[in-house]
């Protein structure tokens, strides 16, 4: 993923390398324009010159014949040649690519053709200018042109870098207390004071919205705590009833079947009852059998008593212990932990199939035999029910999973070699 500041940052980069690259031609013509055009104007002065200093010298006859010569000799770069016919020429500016002699390789020439007036003799003058260095400037500005891009990218990275440290420190402590919070304890919320105004406003919203959710998770803790407790009295007093209705003997056979469907849905609701007592007790911490554990011990008490529950589905039971897990915590919690995931083994198992359970120093897991892997965002949801069976409340995993967080220990579940694996961490890697 990319970081909010590295995107405009990219945006800048690739901008300023176009520009770099549109440049170069840029510069060249620019430089070249400039460089042609003075040798333009030299070109014009020296034309200047030559015609007053030879006005000045007053040569002429065979000694201005001398001097051509000996001009035309040693000036390679200019030519004075007499014009025989009588007709006027325009001055022409002119570029000419031929082999330079002294470079032994060919070059770009710059050239003028005037015609001057030499002892009131019209003479055609051409100068030529070796115009390649053009070339050398523009490959000098364009490296110069790399280095200072080269320079600007890195100053830009580490300004990114110092801005991206500095301005964005409140917001990454925000996203550090953020990741840390837990609804489940109750506890808002207490961010550093920002000079940014975005930041700070992000962070008095932030903590509103905590404040608001604290306060409606405590009254859905309080209220199911409370409404638990309610349905305790009523519950057992209809259990009640139904016995007393069911032992009398005046009752017809179709009065003790409509008995008997009752009692399912009622032994449902004493177990999803019970199950959201637990949980309200969990979330509000009030256990003190604090003591060491040895769960191998929980595992062979669980095992019997539901060992009629295995028999019954004909199901392979095995243990494997490779270490000793013994820790500390609620000896209610480790039972509760131990039955609710041994039971979810059981219940999930086709008839006739395998249940292994693992034990090591670092924790304990429950493997079961099954077909394809179940649907992970689901599985430890409250009230969330994969199986048919009437007296399932849908908390049990619910509850492991808060057995689990109140301790500090981790609880995964894994599908491997067709087996569902639930397995809890003690220490966590």
């Amino acid at each position: 993923m990319t970081k909010l500041l590295d995107k405009p940052f990219k945006a800048f980069t690739i901008y300023a390398m176009i520009i770099l690259l549109v440049s170069i031609p840029i510069y060249f013509w620019v430089v070249d324009w400039i460089w042609v055009t003075e040798i333009d104007d030299h070109h014009e002065i020296i034309m200047e010159r030559i015609e007053n200093r030879f006005e000045q010298a007053h040569v002429s006859g065979h000694d201005l014949e001398t001097i051509l010569n000996t001009w035309n000799t040693l000036q390679p770069s200019s030519s004075i040649m007499p014009i025989t016919e009588n007709i006027a020429r325009p001055d022409s500016i002119y570029e000419v690519t031929k082999y330079n002699e002294y470079e032994q390789e060919s070059d770009r020439f710059r050239g003028l053709q005037t015609v001057i007036e030499i002892d009131k003799k019209p003479y055609l003058l051409n100068i030529e200018t070796n115009v390649e260095e053009a070339y050398e400037t523009i490959f000098a500005i364009g490296l110069v042109t790399v280095l200072l891009y080269g320079i600007l990218v890195f100053g830009f990275i580490q300004l990114n870098h110092k801005i991206s440290k500095s301005v964005w420190e409140p917001f990454d402590n925000t996203l550090k207390k953020l990741r840390i919070f837990d609804l489940s304890l109750s506890k808002g919320v207490e961010f550093e004071t920002s000079d940014i105004e975005e930041f700070e406003e992000l962070n008095q919203t932030i903590s509103k919205l905590i404040a608001e959710n604290i306060n409606a998770y405590n009254q859905q803790k309080a209220f199911v705590a409370n409404a638990s407790h309610e349905l305790q009295t009523p519950i057992a007093l209809l259990k009640s009833k139904l016995e007393m209705l069911f032992q009398d003997e005046k009752l017809s056979a179709t009065q003790s079947e409509l008995v008997n469907a009752i009692q399912i849905p009622l032994a449902r609701l004493t177990r999803v009852n019970k199950n959201l007592l637990l949980l309200a007790r969990i979330d509000n911490s009030k256990f003190s059998d604090i003591s060491e554990i040895d769960f191998s011990e929980k595992v062979e008490k669980s095992e019997e008593l539901l060992q009629d529950y295995i028999s019954e589905r004909e199901l392979t039971y095995k243990k494997e212990i490779s270490g000793i897990a013994r820790v500390t915590c609620s000896l209610f919690l480790a039972e509760t932990l131990v039955n609710n995931l041994l039971s979810n083994a059981i219940r999930h198992s086709p008839v006739s199939s395998h249940i292994i359970v693992r034990i090591d120093e670092n924790g304990i897991s429950f493997l079961n035999s099954g077909v394809e892997r179940l649907k992970d965002e689901s599985l430890f949801k409250r009230f969330s029910i994969s199986t048919t069976e009437t007296t399932n409340s849908g908390l049990g995993l619910a509850i492991a999973k808060e057995i689990c967080k109140q301790n500090g220990w981790g609880i995964n579940y894994d599908f491997l070699d067709h087996f569902h694996i639930f397995s809890v961490r003690f220490r966590k890697f």
